[in-house]
């Protein structure tokens, strides 16, 4: 049996999949102290033997919001001492002068210079043997927890920061230390310094949090133990302590992965997707049948920049647990403060007093206060109500206009989202389905559908423990780079292939009898930016080609005549994981109808039909108004949406 445990802020999801394709689902609530207890007790409730464990992580995630990682030590060449500071030159907001960037995670009193020097081809300034001598006694006299080395042009001509990393690890052996041409040799010193500097932050949290995971899972007799990396592919534990940065996204990548498995089911391969949980959500996309990667090109976490491959996710603070309160000019908002799993929402009983979108979602009667979440946790619609009424006369002066008020605020971040990852990438959301899941999002998929212009939605199997099912079948992954920096013109197929090689033997390595895949980052010369393209053959104008492409489907124009370079090559070797049995259920009628009150209705109570979500057979056609209740999660088809049950046991709903 593969387990795939997504720990969220608010629950805790597994899902087992047997050895025939077969799916359980266990939710339980999140131990915010120790999220580690959670998901044991999920785990200890069903006895079967467990031969993967697949875990997503939020534990670096968390530790750079919270900033709660190591004191690092930045080593770096003389003159280069302020390049975390100095950035790029770009405003955090165009527009906003009182907005700046986020503090780098080093203080600037623990950046070490190194009289040395680098340039294009070679050595322009030597490392002499006393100066190494002097970085070691002045990194050793700040007492770091963690130490960053990321010299200039190491990318290419990595002797001196090799030397200098060896030297500190013989000389500090309990101190990780972080070397840029190990985790990310692509030029760009920026981006290298701040990706080197941000694995070295989190290297040492993450390591005793695996270590100590890895431990208790062998304790239960758990052979293997796999964590998902932010690329939507997973790593054996000591890889993933090793590479603690590529960790950053490592739980919502898992439901990129259950979603893409879910559209190859239906024979969908262009989805707009939305992980609605409990204190945030995360917009992405599928495209082609593949999720969409930023190729460790761009992007960051918690505004620090981070150059490493991962899943494309915009995230937004709009989950069930965020709290709505009135600014102070009047005007509701919703987040970025969430409930989280203590004290909850005021519905839970557990001592939450400030509404939040769930309790909107109870006083509207979407949800069914006599259906349990998870473990113990039971709905109370008196507490939601005076949550709701504490708003005072800024939300509508009644609980069912405030509680609308919260999920059009709500409703509206999340098209934004889905706007930012779609229409300003350049694609027509309107031309794809959108698959919302988590355990809110299902509620609102008409709604953001309606928003984007989409006519198709898919409600998948188990939506709420989507994300765990995107763990338990994912693949076996590790991306490999080398720096190449040359005229596609100027390269013959031969010199291709033989920069290609070591990639693919470390590839073999460390993904023994996987798949591999060869893809180069190109651009039009003088370009700033570069676009990632697989590479079937080695000659260059079958690159080039592939590359031209690419570009015009990304930007709309080809840049006819313009010489073309490889900037970097790149290796994924990849061994897919199980594929889930999605099968419908033997089919249940309509139960009884309740009144449900919709936003665009005018505050008034129209009847809904209410559906056992998890017990539909296939072909069922439902119209809206309809409540889809299941044991994971609850689904709102709104009027004039039809959904039918695909023998998946998805939903596809479609704008009549």
């Amino acid at each position: 049996m593969r387990v795939g445990v997504d720990v969220g802020g608010t629950f805790t999801d597994l899902v087992a999949l047997g050895e025939d394709g077969t799916i359980s689902v266990r939710k339980v609530v999140t131990t915010p102290d120790d999220p580690a207890v959670a998901m044991f007790r999920a785990l200890d409730a069903d006895p079967r033997p467990i031969a993967v464990l697949i875990h997503g992580t939020t534990i670096a995630t968390n530790a750079l919001l919270e900033r709660t990682g190591a004191r690092v030590v930045l080593v770096t060449t003389r003159g280069f001492e302020d390049l975390l500071w100095l950035r790029r030159q770009d405003r955090a907001a165009l527009y906003d002068l009182a907005r700046d960037h986020p503090p780098p995670l080093v203080a600037r009193g623990d950046v070490v210079p190194v009289a040395e020097r680098m340039g294009p081809g070679g050595v322009l300034e030597p490392l002499r043997e006393d100066e190494v001598r002097r970085i070691v006694a002045a990194v050793r006299g700040l007492a770091p927890e963690a130490v960053a080395v990321s010299l200039l042009f190491a990318f290419r001509h990595a002797e001196h920061e090799r030397t200098i990393a060896a030297a500190l690890r013989d000389a500090l052996p309990a101190v990780p230390v972080a070397a840029s041409h190990e985790v990310l040799p692509a030029f760009r010193e920026f981006e290298r310094t701040s990706t080197t500097t941000l694995e070295a932050y989190l290297r040492p949290k993450v390591a005793t949090y695996l270590g100590r995971l890895e431990r208790d899972v062998r304790g239960r007799g758990i052979a293997t133990l796999r964590v998902m990396a932010s690329s939507g592919g997973t790593l054996p534990p000591a890889a993933a302590a090793a590479r603690a940065a590529s960790l950053a996204l490592s739980g919502p990548a898992g439901g990129v992965v259950g979603a893409r498995l879910v559209g190859a089911a239906l024979g969908l391969s262009e989805l707009l997707t939305l992980d609605m949980g409990g204190t945030s959500a995360d917009a992405s996309l599928v495209t082609g049948g593949a999720p969409v990667s930023d190729g460790g090109t761009g992007g960051g976490v918690a505004g620090i920049p981070l150059a490493l491959p991962a899943v494309l996710i915009e995230t937004v603070s709009a989950g069930g647990g965020s709290i709505a309160r009135v600014d102070a000019g009047g005007a509701l908002k919703v987040g970025p403060e969430s409930a989280g799993a203590v004290p909850g929402p005021a519905c839970y009983g557990r001592g939450g007093e400030r509404p939040t979108v769930t309790d909107a979602c109870l006083v509207l009667g979407w949800l069914d206060a006599a259906r349990p979440l998870a473990d113990e946790v039971r709905l109370d619609p008196g507490a939601a109500e005076r949550a709701i009424r504490s708003l005072g006369a800024a939300a509508g002066g009644d609980p069912s206009r405030g509680a609308a008020g919260i999920v059009a605020v709500a409703a509206a971040v999340m098209a934004r989202a889905l706007k930012r990852v779609s229409v300003a990438r350049g694609l027509d959301p309107r031309r794809m389905a959108l698959l919302p899941f988590g355990g809110a999002g299902p509620l609102f998929g008409c709604r953001l559908a309606d928003a984007l212009g989409m006519r198709t939605i898919v409600i998948p199997p188990h939506p709420g423990a989507l994300s765990a099912l995107g763990l338990a079948a994912a693949a076996e992954r590790v991306d490999l780079l080398a720096s190449l920096h040359r005229p596609l013109d100027d390269l013959q197929a031969t010199e291709i292939g033989r920069a290609f090689s070591p990639l693919l033997t470390e590839g073999a390595r460390q993904v023994p009898g996987g798949a591999l895949w060869r893809y180069a980052d190109c651009r039009f010369a003088g370009q700033g930016y570069e676009v990632t393209v697989p590479v079937t053959a080695d000659e260059p104008q079958t690159i080039k080609a592939a590359f031209v492409a690419a570009h015009r489907d990304r930007y709309g124009h080809s840049g006819v005549g313009q010489p073309v370079e490889v900037v970097n090559l790149r290796v994924v070797a990849l061994r897919e994981g199980a594929v889930p049995g999605f099968h419908g259920a033997n089919g249940a009628a309509c139960g009884a109808q309740r009144s449900i009150t919709l936003g665009g209705a005018g505050g008034d109570g129209v009847a809904a039909s209410v559906w056992a979500l998890d017990e539909l057979a296939a072909g069922v056609t439902i119209d809206g108004p309809a409540i889809l209740a299941g044991r994971d999660a609850t689904a709102l088809l709104e009027p004039g949406w039809r959904g039918t049950v695909h023998p998946s046991g998805a939903v596809v709903a479609e704008r009549r």
